[in-house]
């Protein structure tokens, strides 16, 4: 099962500008910033598995935990400031892959 996510693609700020109101370019912004922690997270996925050392790991047991803690549903009104629940629910599930592949990451190096 592949762990690496899509690309990220930034709306251009003249778009953003001419047809966007500032809540909902605040909203994306937000949607960005959590999509870059979740590549950032997909990134030391895989320099743990080519390097395989406790510090790797332990790297990428926090941001795959931080990357969880963002997924969390927002409460009233910061619900258009978190991924829409389809994404979020693809990436819970992708942060359960990513729990299981650094205990077995552990268990390599133990």
């Amino acid at each position: 099962m592949p762990l690496a996510s899509r690309p990220i693609k930034f709306p251009s700020r003249s778009k953003l500008r001419k047809t966007r109101s500032p809540r909902q370019i605040g909203s994306l912004n937000v949607i960005a910033e959590i999509k870059a922690y979740i590549a950032i997270r997909d990134g030391l996925l895989a320099e743990a598995e080519q390097l395989k050392t406790w510090a790797k790991i332990d790297s990428l047991a926090v941001a795959n935990d931080f990357v969880q803690s963002c997924l969390k549903a927002a409460p009233p009104p910061y619900e258009s400031q978190c991924l829409p629940e389809a994404d979020a629910v693809r990436e819970r599930e992708r942060c359960e892959a990513v729990r299981s592949r650094i205990a077995e990451l552990r268990s390599q190096i133990a």
